[in-house]
């Protein structure tokens, strides 16, 4: 079988496509004949070896895919051959054949497309829990997105836009803005253009934002969180635009605002049963037509460099795919 492999740390061109043997399910494993996988930005990190998780070397990228059950380990009872299925594994989905432990794996729902299928869990599963559990979002509450065109930023403004929210969406160019304006944004700000500290100012009357999303860090981050309103929950996602940033103490306490972390890879081991609601709920929006994912584009499994390159140059909007 075809796989992806990093076989040294460093850039995404430095991957390698490999024939590798296709792998046997142990106890409580599935094997999956991958159709479509998602592409995020933890694959940018993981491959440079500067993500939470390290596993070794050598692996292959990629955290969910969807696809169709090939062959299952002993004691596996919920699928068998045949099943179409989305499965979540932190890396080695980029493969033509992988495997994942049973409890990691969702049954896919209704007439839901391969490619779909492959980019929904990681993307709308973060930004719901984020905006659920951890901002507790309420209706009527102003939301600031930065990044909101990307992966998870623009399931953040589809989802706030469900649950109720006035969304602001932020973002760097004009294209990715009119993008954010038809999943519903209420309305935005290019922030390469416009201060947006200044913009918040002038769309909230004074008042600031309640929650603002953030999964880009590097610059952005203060001006964002000095635009927040008093008991504001600032939701820390990820740091695509570069560095860590560093937020004076003093802000948080002036304006009795939160600053929240949300990691949502450890939240489904921690709370699954809490996880499996939320899967139950985002998907249920999906089967009533309230969610409508957006992938820019697909590329072969071969490409997978590119497509972790688009990534990592915040070419990609909405969700970018590696299909078989």
């Amino acid at each position: 079988m075809k796989a992806l492999v990093c076989v040294e740390h460093g850039p995404p061109e430095k991957l390698v496509v490999k024939d590798l043997p296709i792998p046997e399910p142990g106890p409580g494993e599935v094997r999956i004949a991958m159709k479509a996988a998602g592409v995020n930005f933890p694959d940018v990190l993981i491959i440079q070896n500067l993500y939470q998780f390290k596993p070794p070397l050598p692996f292959s990228p990629g955290g969910e895919a969807a696809g169709i059950v090939d062959a299952v380990g002993e004691g596996v009872t919920r699928y068998k051959p045949g099943d179409k299925v989305i499965a979540m594994i932190g890396n080695g989905a980029f493969q033509e054949y992988f495997l994942a432990n049973e409890a990691r794996v969702l049954p896919m729902v209704g007439d839901m497309p391969f490619d779909v299928a492959a980019g929904f869990t990681m993307t709308y599963g973060t930004s719901h829990h984020a905006l659920k559990q951890r901002a507790q979002l309420k209706p009527g509450e102003t939301m600031l997105v930065l990044g909101a065109a990307g992966g998870v930023g623009l399931t953040a403004v589809e989802l706030g836009k469900v649950m109720g929210a006035r969304v602001i969406a932020a973002a760097s160019s004009e294209d990715k803005l009119e993008l954010c304006r038809s999943y519903g944004a209420d309305a935005t700000i290019n922030y390469d253009r416009e201060d947006l500290k200044q913009r918040v100012k002038e769309l909230t009357g004074g008042k600031g934002v309640d929650v603002v999303y953030d999964p880009v860090g590097d610059r952005y981050a203060e001006p964002a969180f000095r635009s927040i309103a008093w008991n504001g929950r600032y939701l820390v996602i990820g740091f695509a635009a570069g560095e860590i940033p560093k937020l004076p103490l003093n802000l948080p306490l002036i304006k009795g605002a939160s600053i929240v972390g949300v990691f949502w890879g450890a939240f489904t081991a921690q709370e699954p049963k809490l996880h499996a609601e939320n899967m139950q709920e985002v998907m249920r929006w999906y089967a009533e037509g309230k969610l409508k994912p957006h992938v820019s584009a697909h590329l072969p499994l071969e490409r997978g460099a590119e497509a972790i390159r688009m990534l990592m140059d915040r070419k990609a909007k909405g969700k970018v795919i590696l299909t078989v």
